[in-house]
């Protein structure tokens, strides 16, 4: 058996390290969860006079320290003065040294948002007019690089742990009780307890450096571990491992007292006998109604360790987001961690402790009720995350939740077909049990006649040996039951999708929420005309989004031009992401044209002077009238976008 199962089993181990590396990987650094809406000065502005401070405003409070808002000059020198301070709400601010010369300053910012994910950005302002820089911020580290991908890995073993280890302990209590003493389901949720706090430790030794550096010298920096101890992400790790202690006494009831059976103590008065077996049973009964109760705490409070520092812990309605998240994790550790429970049981329970109908029709109940719980569950954080049907297409997160979507549908109909096999395994079970006590009674009379002889010791030795005869004969009936193999060709099945869904879903809780994506959008851009709006230069701030159609083909750009009247004015140009963080691309080219006096289009060529950030003085406009601006972008070799707008000019 063990020949005809391990290259099975050694298959899906491998779908599972390749679905891990290919979704880890192509993740990148984590998406931040917090965005910033808003910044005094604001990005590529022009002031006359130094200010006193720089500001930031992010869509959710944000955790800080004391280089998490820094402000350099041209020349790369930090001109910042003292720690950040917040200042209202989600606002932060830093002072700066005074008597700033002119030129363009680089702020940049890395804090840690409220549901623990690292947000690093930077972008530019110029003090007097606009200059030549040396400060290069492209390479933001905060929740990228390897110490990122080790990070999310760890995720995932820790998702994968407590699914086991919570999913395997319920299958045993709630559907197979006799799977307690079985070595292989014993080892599967030690696993699942072992990883669990493997990855939990790991978490929090590479949760400083995730969060700042991005350094492997910064992993076992004590100081670092002391600031993620105080944070809520800390608390909620520690927490976890204090749980997994009491997890831990959980599972050696689980698997001794409970697990040993019965001594059989002879008995010749029968009333007496069923007595103690009344007693017996319900002593049981006892000891599973507390394990259950028990059992039930602890993974409550380790599926609240989650959700007390993530997702559901800030943003729209926390307080009913935290039960629910904990009600979601619950659900799917149950449906899924009892599909491997079920799959460990029919290809490795022992020949005479095989995993019974019953049992199988039972989980097959409490797999379909964890199903109804997450289409409730899912519901709501699809609406609390997403806000709108446009965000499902619009964002990331929206087209990573309809992977999910779509996989979880998949795993459902394979669940439905293994259901149909159960019900075929019931069909046959009384037939196969009557065929395994014919098959045993011929062995029962010939075991008796050395016994009758007085030959007590060969009576020993042969009852042993037909003991064996008889379990390889239960096992090979077993075996030639196709609805049985049907089943476990479909549960197997069913965790490679598991484990496919559940890269998707570590996947998923790493990414920026649609909700707040688009509100980010949407402060940015109001922003955006607030301050052309009320500029009292006259300058002119167009916003023009483009999409090349290849890789990182989406963004913003923004067009200023000061003073915008006829003669010499000075153009800046400026290229972002669709989540605010500007970047560089390869080129950038700007024409004006006046239609209605057949005027251009005059082509101007702007130089580049920081990360996305483009510049050009001296830009002459001929009259006054309604000029058409075109930006022509473009993004690689081959992927260019012309976009343009239509502005009054003098």
């Amino acid at each position: 058996m063990t020949r005809t199962i391990t290259p099975r089993l050694r298959t899906l181990v491998l779908l599972f390290l390749a679905v891990t590396c290919a979704l880890l990987a192509g993740a990148g650094p984590a998406s931040a969860h917090a965005a910033l809406t808003g910044s005094d000065p604001a990005q590529g502005v022009v002031v006359d006079k130094a200010p006193d401070q720089v500001s930031l405003t992010f869509s959710e409070k944000v955790a800080m320290n004391d280089d998490s808002l820094r402000v350099l000059d041209p020349k790369g020198k930090r001109v910042d003065v003292g720690k950040p301070s917040e200042v209202s709400g989600t606002t932060y601010a830093v002072q700066l040294k005074s008597g700033l010369a002119k030129g363009t300053y680089t702020v940049t910012y890395q804090v840690v948002s409220a549901d623990s994910h690292p947000v690093a950005g930077a972008y530019t302002f110029s003090v007097g007019a606009p200059s030549l820089t040396t400060v290069s911020v492209s390479d933001q580290t905060a929740g990228g690089g390897a110490v990122g991908w080790l990070y999310g890995f760890g995720r995932y073993a820790s998702y994968a742990g407590f699914i086991v280890l919570a999913g395997g302990a319920a299958f045993v209590l709630a559907c197979w009780q006799r799977g307690s003493g079985v070595r292989a389901m014993q080892r599967l949720v030690v696993g699942g307890w072992l990883t669990l706090t493997a990855a939990t430790l790991w978490l929090l030794l590479l949760r400083g450096s995730y969060t700042t550096s991005g350094s492997f010298g910064d992993v076992f920096d004590l100081n670092l571990l002391g600031q993620v101890l105080q944070t809520k992400t800390g608390a909620a790790l520690v927490s976890r491992l204090l749980l997994l202690a009491a997890a831990a006494l959980f599972i050696a009831v689980l698997f001794g007292a409970y697990a040993r059976p019965s001594p059989t103590t002879p008995l010749n008065d029968g009333a007496t006998r069923r007595q103690l077996d009344s007693s017996e049973d319900e002593e049981k009964r006892d000891l599973t109604f507390g394990l259950a109760i028990g059992g039930s705490v602890v993974a409550a409070g380790l599926a609240a360790s989650w959700a007390m520092a993530e997702h559901a812990s800030t943003g729209l309605q926390p307080g009913i987001a935290m039960p629910v998240d904990v009600i979601h994790l619950l659900a799917v550790a149950a449906w899924l961690g009892g599909l491997v429970a079920l799959l460990v049981a029919l290809y490795r329970a022992p020949a005479d402790t095989p995993v019974e109908t019953a049992a199988v029709r039972r989980f097959s109940r409490v797999a379909f009720g964890s199903v109804l719980a997450l289409v409730a569950t899912g519901t709501y954080q699809s609406w609390r995350q997403l806000g709108s049907w446009a965000a499902f297409t619009g964002t990331r997160y929206g087209q990573l939740l309809l992977v999910k979507i779509g996989l979880v549908l998949l795993l459902v109909g394979i669940a439905w077909i293994s259901r149909r096999w159960t019900a075929r395994l019931a069909d046959t079970a009384v037939a196969t049990e009557e065929a395994e006590a014919e098959a045993e009674l011929p062995a029962k009379e010939h075991v008796t006649a050395p016994a009758a002889a007085g030959d007590s010791e060969r009576a020993a030795q042969l009852s042993r040996q037909q003991a064996a005869v008889d379990t390889a004969r239960q096992k090979r009936l077993r075996e030639a039951d196709p609805h049985r193999f049907g089943l476990r060709r479909s549960v197997l099945a069913e965790a490679g999708v598991a484990v496919v869904l559940l890269a998707v879903t570590t996947v998923l809780t790493q990414t920026e929420p649609g909700r707040t994506e688009q509100e980010a959008k949407a402060a940015t851009s109001s922003a955006a005309s607030s301050s052309s709006s009320t500029s009292s230069s006259g300058a002119l701030t167009l916003d023009m989004p483009f999409d090349t159609g290849g890789k990182d083909g989406k963004g913003v750009v923004r067009f200023d031009l000061d003073p915008a009247r006829v003669g010499g004015n000075e153009m800046q140009v400026y290229v972002q992401r669709p989540n605010g963080r500007a970047f560089d691309i390869p080129e950038v080219k700007v024409a004006f044209t006046l239609e209605a006096k057949k005027i251009g289009p005059l082509p101007v060529t702007p130089d580049h002077v920081s990360t996305g950030h483009w510049t050009a003085t001296g830009v002459q406009i001929p009259m006054a009238g309604e000029w058409k601006i075109a930006v022509t972008v473009r993004t690689s070799d081959i992927d260019q976008a012309t976009v343009s707008k239509n502005a009054q000019i003098g």
